[in-house]
Parts: structure tokens; C-alpha cells; sequence
């Protein structure tokens, strides 16, 4: 067990970024495909064939699902891996040819690097080339290069998000996360509550409260500011298109026990699930554990995030208090 996504048996993730403009993204890889569900929560979402996750509709499983920078830009970057997967024979078969399907969604991250830095088909094809089983890198890397965190007071006040990840074990079940963390809100530690990242304080060595910071603006708020957080919860159990729904919506639980506020007009959250497995297991339990996993693999981003681009991270934070 590596404390990633990676745990459950047959998914594969990759990495593929640009340090220079700071944006990038990530792919989760689901073989010869996965049962898959979706729940939208934030009010400002970027996404992709979400549609064909609704359980009335006909496509049963997708080979993968795609994470960007670049916002709605970056979704361009879902192209390279369909054609990753095509050259491979994965997809939906459709008789002389396949189409693979990719579900995916976007962060806002234009205002981190260069604005006109977005992933495209190449960077999405890179990803798949990069994709791999066994420790998943985090912090600034894919999909989190761009990333960061607490944005109540503007963008001068914010710190680095990233890419986290988590998984939990119990008996042959096995529950992984990863997750983009890019909200708007404070990020906190699930377990004491105690601020991680976030809105910093105006003599930037501590936290201002994203919320109290919030309201004191409350109906005067400066507005966009380029938020979201998605991930992508995965089970070695049996589901179908609904059940899989069920569990992305408890994950959001994770969310909320991570980030505050959360789910708020400004930000996209989505948290996709996939289920790759046959065993048996109960759905309550399933999304219990997944907001457990998700919560953790939101604080292993931020704690996982150096500074880049001129935004501090964690431990650039965590030295200026001392």
C-alpha cells in the first residue's frame, strides 16, 4: 500500500505539467474500462461528458478520467488521451472503430504562470505515456501545478494548492482518492481542525480565517477569483452507474470536512467515482470511507505544495511563523 489511488488494483495515474506557465494535468487510467459515477457540487464547474454518467444513458464504463488546469481551455487536453486510448483499442466499441470514453473536469489556475498557459492533446497524451501503478507524486505536479488556496482576500493573500492523494484498506476492499486542490476557502486538517492553508493574514505569516474573511464582505464581495476542487474516488467493488453516484456524493463529505467553505458559487467542485472491481460492498460504507480518504488526500495536497510563481506554499508558511 502506498497511500494512493494506485492501491486499488488497475488504476494507473500520470502526470504532465508545465513549470514555466504553471498549469498541467492529470489522468487516472481505468484499463479496458470502470463502472463510473459523478457528483457536481460548486457552482461554477468545468466539465466534460458528464452526461454519460447519468445511469438513464447507454455507455456503462469509461477508460479513464481526465484532470486539467487552464480552465475551460484545459479541457482540450482530454483530446490527447482519447487518442492515447484509440491507439491502444480502448473504448466504447462501436464496431469499425472505438471511442473511448473521458470524462473530466477543469481548475481555474490562469491567474498562477502565464494565462495563456493550458493543457492541450499533447500534454493529455503525455500524461497517459507517464501513467504508472505505485507512489503517485504530489503537491505541484499535473493538474495541481497551477494550483492554490484561500482566496477570500484576493490573490495576493493566497497560498499554494496541489495534487493529493490517499487510499484506506479494509480486509480485500480497498478505497483510494486523489484529488486537485484549488478552492476557495481555507484547507484544514479533517482530524483538528487547525488551518493548513489558506487565506493569509495581511502580514503573510498567518491565516486571516477565509470564512470570517468572507463575511466581513459579505454582498461587496470582489468576486471571481478562479476557484475549484475535483477528484476522482476509485473502489475494487462491483457498481453500477448509480452506486458509483452514491459514493462521488459521499466523498464530498471529505471536501466539507477539509475545506471551508466549500461548494460555494465560486468554485466547481466535482468529485468523480470509478469502480473496477467484483466484490460485494455495502454503499453506506463505501462513501463513509471514501469522504475519509478524500478529506486526507486534501490536506496531503497542500502539505505536499512547495511555493512556485511567486505563491507560498506550506512550509515557506510554516518557516515565517517561527
Amino acid at each position: 500500500m502506498n497511500d494512493a489511488i494506485t492501491d486499488v488494483p488497475g488504476i494507473l495515474v500520470g502526470h504532465a505539467q508545465d513549470y514555466e506557465g504553471c498549469t498541467g494535468c492529470t489522468v487516472v487510467l481505468c484499463g479496458q474500462g470502470a463502472s463510473a459515477g459523478v457528483d457536481v457540487r460548486g457552482g461554477a464547474p468545468g466539465t466534460r461528458e458528464t452526461d454519460c454518467l447519468d445511469p438513464s444513458n447507454l455507455v456503462n464504463a469509461v477508460h479513464a478520467i481526465y484532470l486539467g488546469g487552464g480552465s475551460a481551455y484545459g479541457l482540450a487536453g482530454a483530446t490527447g488521451v482519447m487518442k492515447w486510448l484509440e491507439e491502444r483499442n480502448i473504448g466504447f466499441d462501436v464496431g469499425d472503430a472505438v471511442v473511448p470514453i473521458v470524462p473530466g473536469a477543469v481548475i481555474f489556475d490562469l491567474k498562477v504562470g502565464s494565462s495563456l498557459a493550458r493543457p492541450d492533446a499533447d500534454m493529455g497524451y503525455a500524461a497517459c505515456a507517464n501513467a504508472a501503478t505505485g507512489p503517485v507524486r504530489q503537491g505541484n505536479v499535473g493538474a495541481g501545478t497551477g494550483a492554490s488556496v484561500g482566496k477570500a482576500a484576493g490573490l495576493t493573500r493566497v497560498m499554494k494548492g496541489g495534487v493529493g492523494t490517499a487510499s484506506r484498506q479494509i480486509g480485500k476492499l480497498v478505497v483510494g482518492a486523489i484529488v486537485v486542490v484549488n478552492c476557495f476557502g481555507d484547507v484544514k486538517d479533517p482530524v483538528t481542525g487547525k488551518i493548513l492553508a489558506g487565506t493569509l493574514d495581511e502580514s503573510g505569516t498567518g491565516f486571516a480565517d477565509s470564512l470570517e474573511t468572507f463575511a466581513k464582505v459579505a454582498g461587496n464581495f470582489g468576486g471571481f477569483a478562479g476557484n475549484t476542487t475535483i477528484g476522482v474516488i476509485a473502489v475494487n467493488a462491483r457498481l453500477d452507474k448509480a452506486q458509483a453516484r452514491r459514493v462521488a456524493m459521499g466523498a464530498h463529505d471529505g471536501y466539507a470536512r477539509s475545506i471551508d467553505p466549500v461548494h460555494t458559487m465560486y468554485d466547481g467542485d466535482t468529485i468523480f467515482c470509478v469502480a473496477n472491481g467484483e466484490l460485494e460492498a455495502d454503499i453506506s460504507l463505501l462513501s463513509a470511507i471514501a469522504a475519509q480518504v478524500m478529506a486526507r488526500a486534501v490536506a496531503n495536497a497542500v502539505l505536499s505544495a512547495g511555493s512556485l510563481a511567486g505563491v507560498p506554499g506550506y512550509e515557506e508558511i510554516k518557516a515565517r511563523k517561527v
